[in-house]
Protein backbone atom coordinates (compact mmCIF):
# COMPACT_ATOMS: atom_id res chain seq x y z
CA UNK A 1 0.00 0.00 0.00
CA UNK A 2 1.22 3.52 -0.83
CA UNK A 3 2.30 5.65 2.11
CA UNK A 4 -0.67 7.85 3.14
CA UNK A 5 -0.65 11.60 2.68
CA UNK A 6 -1.90 13.51 5.69
CA UNK A 7 -3.72 16.76 5.14
CA UNK A 8 -3.92 18.92 8.26
CA UNK A 9 -7.25 20.70 8.48
CA UNK A 10 -9.19 22.79 10.98
CA UNK A 11 -12.87 22.51 11.77
CA UNK A 12 -15.46 25.06 12.89
CA UNK A 13 -17.60 22.46 14.66
CA UNK A 14 -16.70 19.14 16.25
CA UNK A 15 -20.01 17.39 16.79
CA UNK A 16 -22.09 16.09 13.91
CA UNK A 17 -25.86 15.80 14.27
CA UNK A 18 -26.92 12.31 13.17
CA UNK A 19 -30.20 11.44 11.48
CA UNK A 20 -31.91 8.05 11.44
CA UNK A 21 -29.84 6.44 14.19
CA UNK A 22 -30.51 5.82 17.89
CA UNK A 23 -27.98 8.48 18.87
CA UNK A 24 -27.90 12.16 17.94
CA UNK A 25 -24.21 13.08 17.95
CA UNK A 26 -21.07 11.68 16.37
CA UNK A 27 -17.43 12.72 16.37
CA UNK A 28 -14.91 11.82 13.68
CA UNK A 29 -11.27 12.87 14.16
CA UNK A 30 -10.25 11.81 10.63
CA UNK A 31 -11.69 11.72 7.14
CA UNK A 32 -10.45 8.89 4.97
CA UNK A 33 -8.99 5.66 6.34
CA UNK A 34 -5.93 3.55 5.59
CA UNK A 35 -7.72 0.40 6.75
CA UNK A 36 -9.08 0.06 3.22
CA UNK A 37 -12.17 -2.00 4.12
CA UNK A 38 -13.85 -2.82 0.83
CA UNK A 39 -17.36 -2.40 2.23
CA UNK A 40 -16.76 0.88 4.08
CA UNK A 41 -19.81 3.15 3.78
CA UNK A 42 -17.69 6.24 4.47
CA UNK A 43 -15.84 5.94 1.16
CA UNK A 44 -18.38 8.19 -0.51
CA UNK A 45 -17.45 11.10 1.76
CA UNK A 46 -14.26 11.68 -0.23
CA UNK A 47 -16.40 12.42 -3.28
CA UNK A 48 -17.53 15.61 -1.50
CA UNK A 49 -13.97 16.89 -2.05
CA UNK A 50 -13.79 15.72 -5.68
CA UNK A 51 -11.60 12.81 -4.59
CA UNK A 52 -11.99 9.15 -5.46
CA UNK A 53 -13.68 6.67 -3.15
CA UNK A 54 -11.00 4.08 -3.87
CA UNK A 55 -7.29 4.75 -3.41
CA UNK A 56 -7.85 8.44 -2.59
CA UNK A 57 -10.00 7.45 0.38
CA UNK A 58 -7.28 5.06 1.59
CA UNK A 59 -4.29 7.31 0.93
CA UNK A 60 -5.43 10.91 1.51
CA UNK A 61 -6.27 11.28 5.19
CA UNK A 62 -7.66 14.56 6.54
CA UNK A 63 -6.63 15.26 10.14
CA UNK A 64 -8.85 17.61 12.16
CA UNK A 65 -6.00 19.00 14.21
CA UNK A 66 -8.07 21.45 16.29
CA UNK A 67 -10.95 19.05 16.95
CA UNK A 68 -10.35 18.64 20.69
CA UNK A 69 -10.27 22.38 21.29
CA UNK A 70 -13.50 22.92 19.36
CA UNK A 71 -15.10 19.98 21.17
CA UNK A 72 -14.16 21.48 24.54
CA UNK A 73 -15.94 24.70 23.65
CA UNK A 74 -19.04 22.83 22.48
CA UNK A 75 -19.46 20.63 25.57
CA UNK A 76 -18.99 23.68 27.83
CA UNK A 77 -21.91 25.55 26.30
CA UNK A 78 -24.79 26.11 28.71
CA UNK A 79 -27.18 24.66 26.13
CA UNK A 80 -25.28 21.36 25.81
CA UNK A 81 -27.27 18.54 27.44
CA UNK A 82 -24.47 15.99 27.89
CA UNK A 83 -25.93 13.68 25.29
CA UNK A 84 -24.05 10.58 24.18
CA UNK A 85 -21.32 11.12 21.58
CA UNK A 86 -20.40 8.21 19.34
CA UNK A 87 -16.79 8.31 18.13
CA UNK A 88 -15.88 6.57 14.90
CA UNK A 89 -19.10 6.42 12.91
CA UNK A 90 -17.45 7.45 9.64
CA UNK A 91 -13.78 6.46 9.76
CA UNK A 92 -11.73 4.63 12.34
CA UNK A 93 -10.56 6.86 15.20
CA UNK A 94 -7.67 4.48 15.91
CA UNK A 95 -6.32 4.09 12.39
CA UNK A 96 -2.53 4.57 12.10
CA UNK A 97 -2.87 8.38 11.87
CA UNK A 98 -3.86 8.40 15.54
CA UNK A 99 -0.44 7.12 16.48
CA UNK A 100 1.01 10.32 15.01
CA UNK A 101 -1.59 12.99 15.73
CA UNK A 102 -3.37 11.76 18.90
CA UNK A 103 -6.59 13.60 18.03
CA UNK A 104 -8.82 10.84 19.38
CA UNK A 105 -6.90 10.74 22.65
CA UNK A 106 -7.26 14.49 23.17
CA UNK A 107 -10.99 14.30 22.46
CA UNK A 108 -11.43 11.52 25.01
CA UNK A 109 -9.61 13.63 27.57
CA UNK A 110 -12.04 16.49 26.91
CA UNK A 111 -15.02 14.17 27.32
CA UNK A 112 -13.58 12.69 30.50
CA UNK A 113 -13.13 16.18 31.96
CA UNK A 114 -16.76 16.92 31.07
CA UNK A 115 -17.99 13.49 32.29
CA UNK A 116 -19.86 13.24 28.97
CA UNK A 117 -21.28 9.84 27.89
CA UNK A 118 -19.57 8.45 24.81
CA UNK A 119 -18.45 5.32 23.00
CA UNK A 120 -15.69 4.32 20.57
CA UNK A 121 -15.99 1.98 17.59
CA UNK A 122 -12.74 0.73 16.08
CA UNK A 123 -10.77 -2.04 14.42
CA UNK A 124 -7.54 -0.45 15.64
CA UNK A 125 -5.48 -2.12 18.35
CA UNK A 126 -3.99 1.27 19.24
CA UNK A 127 -7.12 1.67 21.36
CA UNK A 128 -5.34 0.02 24.29
CA UNK A 129 -2.90 2.94 24.49
CA UNK A 130 -5.72 5.03 25.97
CA UNK A 131 -6.86 2.62 28.65
CA UNK A 132 -6.08 5.19 31.34
CA UNK A 133 -8.48 7.86 30.09
CA UNK A 134 -11.06 5.20 29.19
CA UNK A 135 -10.98 3.96 32.77
CA UNK A 136 -11.80 7.50 33.89
CA UNK A 137 -14.73 7.61 31.49
CA UNK A 138 -16.01 4.18 32.50
CA UNK A 139 -15.84 5.15 36.18
CA UNK A 140 -17.55 8.54 35.89
CA UNK A 141 -20.04 8.23 33.03
CA UNK A 142 -21.49 5.82 30.46
CA UNK A 143 -18.71 4.59 28.19
CA UNK A 144 -17.99 1.57 26.00
CA UNK A 145 -15.61 0.35 23.32
CA UNK A 146 -16.96 -1.59 20.36
CA UNK A 147 -14.37 -3.68 18.53
CA UNK A 148 -15.39 -4.35 14.92
CA UNK A 149 -14.69 -7.97 13.95
CA UNK A 150 -16.40 -9.85 11.13
CA UNK A 151 -14.25 -12.95 10.60
CA UNK A 152 -11.45 -15.08 12.01
CA UNK A 153 -10.52 -16.31 8.51
CA UNK A 154 -7.12 -14.79 7.73
CA UNK A 155 -7.48 -15.19 3.98
CA UNK A 156 -10.84 -13.43 3.90
CA UNK A 157 -9.59 -10.73 6.30
CA UNK A 158 -6.63 -9.90 4.05
CA UNK A 159 -8.90 -9.48 1.05
CA UNK A 160 -11.75 -7.57 2.64
CA UNK A 161 -9.96 -5.46 5.28
CA UNK A 162 -6.37 -5.29 3.99
CA UNK A 163 -5.12 -2.42 6.16
CA UNK A 164 -6.58 -3.51 9.50
CA UNK A 165 -4.92 -5.35 12.39
CA UNK A 166 -5.37 -9.15 12.28
CA UNK A 167 -8.46 -10.57 13.98
CA UNK A 168 -6.30 -12.21 16.65
CA UNK A 169 -4.78 -8.84 17.56
CA UNK A 170 -8.22 -7.27 17.91
CA UNK A 171 -9.28 -10.05 20.25
CA UNK A 172 -6.20 -9.45 22.40
CA UNK A 173 -7.05 -5.75 22.51
CA UNK A 174 -10.57 -6.66 23.64
CA UNK A 175 -9.14 -8.84 26.38
CA UNK A 176 -6.88 -6.05 27.64
CA UNK A 177 -9.74 -3.57 27.71
CA UNK A 178 -11.93 -5.93 29.70
CA UNK A 179 -9.09 -6.77 32.09
CA UNK A 180 -8.81 -3.03 32.75
CA UNK A 181 -12.49 -2.88 33.67
CA UNK A 182 -13.61 -1.11 30.50
CA UNK A 183 -16.99 -2.17 29.04
CA UNK A 184 -16.23 -3.64 25.62
CA UNK A 185 -17.89 -5.92 23.11
CA UNK A 186 -17.81 -6.94 19.48
CA UNK A 187 -19.62 -5.45 16.52
CA UNK A 188 -20.09 -8.42 14.20
CA UNK A 189 -20.81 -6.04 11.38
CA UNK A 190 -21.13 -5.99 8.55
CA UNK A 191 -22.05 -9.61 8.01
CA UNK A 192 -21.32 -10.31 4.35
CA UNK A 193 -23.84 -12.52 2.51
CA UNK A 194 -22.18 -15.65 1.17
CA UNK A 195 -18.88 -14.85 2.90
CA UNK A 196 -19.43 -14.59 6.65
CA UNK A 197 -23.08 -15.48 7.20
CA UNK A 198 -23.03 -19.23 7.84
CA UNK A 199 -23.06 -20.78 11.30
CA UNK A 200 -19.58 -22.22 10.74
CA UNK A 201 -18.34 -18.65 10.06
CA UNK A 202 -20.35 -16.78 12.69
CA UNK A 203 -19.95 -19.16 15.60
CA UNK A 204 -16.14 -18.91 15.89
CA UNK A 205 -16.35 -15.11 16.12
CA UNK A 206 -19.04 -15.19 18.79
CA UNK A 207 -17.20 -17.83 20.83
CA UNK A 208 -13.86 -16.02 20.54
CA UNK A 209 -15.51 -12.79 21.64
CA UNK A 210 -16.90 -14.47 24.77
CA UNK A 211 -13.58 -16.18 25.51
CA UNK A 212 -11.79 -12.82 25.37
CA UNK A 213 -14.16 -11.15 27.81
CA UNK A 214 -16.73 -9.44 25.58
CA UNK A 215 -19.92 -8.40 27.28
CA UNK A 216 -21.85 -9.37 24.16
CA UNK A 217 -21.86 -9.34 20.34
CA UNK A 218 -24.05 -7.12 18.14
CA UNK A 219 -24.68 -8.34 14.56
CA UNK A 220 -25.44 -6.21 11.53
CA UNK A 221 -25.89 -7.20 7.89
CA UNK A 222 -24.07 -5.33 5.13
CA UNK A 223 -25.66 -2.17 3.75
CA UNK A 224 -24.64 -0.89 0.33
CA UNK A 225 -25.44 2.75 -0.35
CA UNK A 226 -25.01 4.26 -3.82
CA UNK A 227 -21.36 4.64 -4.69
CA UNK A 228 -20.18 2.08 -2.17
CA UNK A 229 -22.40 -0.52 -3.84
CA UNK A 230 -20.65 -0.07 -7.17
CA UNK A 231 -17.24 -0.18 -5.49
CA UNK A 232 -18.03 -3.34 -3.53
CA UNK A 233 -19.56 -5.09 -6.53
CA UNK A 234 -16.35 -4.39 -8.43
CA UNK A 235 -14.39 -5.99 -5.60
CA UNK A 236 -16.65 -9.05 -5.70
CA UNK A 237 -16.24 -9.45 -9.45
CA UNK A 238 -12.46 -9.54 -8.99
CA UNK A 239 -12.20 -11.66 -5.85
CA UNK A 240 -15.47 -13.60 -5.52
CA UNK A 241 -17.07 -13.54 -8.99
CA UNK A 242 -19.48 -16.36 -8.13
CA UNK A 243 -21.23 -14.01 -5.66
CA UNK A 244 -21.52 -10.86 -7.77
CA UNK A 245 -24.83 -11.69 -9.46
CA UNK A 246 -26.57 -12.63 -6.21
CA UNK A 247 -25.45 -9.35 -4.61
CA UNK A 248 -26.74 -7.40 -7.60
CA UNK A 249 -30.14 -9.02 -7.19
CA UNK A 250 -30.26 -8.67 -3.41
CA UNK A 251 -29.28 -4.99 -3.38
CA UNK A 252 -30.89 -3.88 -6.64
CA UNK A 253 -33.71 -1.85 -5.11
CA UNK A 254 -32.38 -1.05 -1.64
CA UNK A 255 -29.21 -0.38 0.28
CA UNK A 256 -30.35 -3.11 2.69
CA UNK A 257 -30.42 -6.85 2.17
CA UNK A 258 -33.94 -8.32 1.95
CA UNK A 259 -35.83 -8.22 5.28
CA UNK A 260 -36.32 -11.99 5.43
CA UNK A 261 -32.59 -12.54 5.05
CA UNK A 262 -31.75 -10.00 7.77
CA UNK A 263 -34.24 -11.61 10.15
CA UNK A 264 -32.76 -15.03 9.46
CA UNK A 265 -29.23 -13.82 10.19
CA UNK A 266 -30.32 -12.08 13.40
CA UNK A 267 -31.98 -15.29 14.58
CA UNK A 268 -28.88 -17.28 13.65
CA UNK A 269 -26.59 -15.05 15.70
CA UNK A 270 -29.04 -14.97 18.59
CA UNK A 271 -29.06 -18.77 18.72
CA UNK A 272 -25.26 -18.88 18.70
CA UNK A 273 -25.06 -16.26 21.44
CA UNK A 274 -27.38 -18.37 23.56
CA UNK A 275 -24.78 -21.14 23.60
CA UNK A 276 -21.97 -19.08 25.15
CA UNK A 277 -21.46 -17.10 28.36
CA UNK A 278 -20.57 -13.43 28.13
CA UNK A 279 -18.96 -11.35 30.83
CA UNK A 280 -21.29 -9.14 32.88
CA UNK A 281 -21.28 -5.42 32.30
CA UNK A 282 -23.12 -3.10 29.95
CA UNK A 283 -21.18 -2.26 26.82
CA UNK A 284 -23.96 -1.76 24.36
CA UNK A 285 -24.75 1.21 22.16
CA UNK A 286 -26.39 3.98 24.15
CA UNK A 287 -28.92 6.67 23.40
CA UNK A 288 -28.50 10.38 23.93
CA UNK A 289 -28.84 10.16 27.70
CA UNK A 290 -26.79 7.05 28.22
CA UNK A 291 -29.42 4.30 28.22
CA UNK A 292 -28.61 1.00 26.52
CA UNK A 293 -29.87 0.56 22.96
CA UNK A 294 -29.78 -2.08 20.26
CA UNK A 295 -28.62 -0.59 16.98
CA UNK A 296 -31.00 -1.20 14.04
CA UNK A 297 -28.43 -2.88 11.80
Amino acid sequence: MTRPRYELTTCHSALNRVQGMPFRWSLNPYRGCTHGCQYCYARVTHAYFDLGIGRDFEEIIFVKQNLAEVLRDEVRRPTWRHETIVIGTATDPYQPAEGIFRVTRRCLEVLADATNPCSVTTKGTLVIRDIDVMQDLARDTTFAVHISLITLDDQLWRRVEPGTPPPSSRLRALEKLRAAGIPAGIFLAPILPGLTDQVKQLEPVVRAAAEHGATTVWPGVLRLAPGVKEWFLGFLRREYPHLAASYERAYRHSRDAPPAYRERITERVTQIKGQVVFQPGAAGPVDRVGRQLVLPW
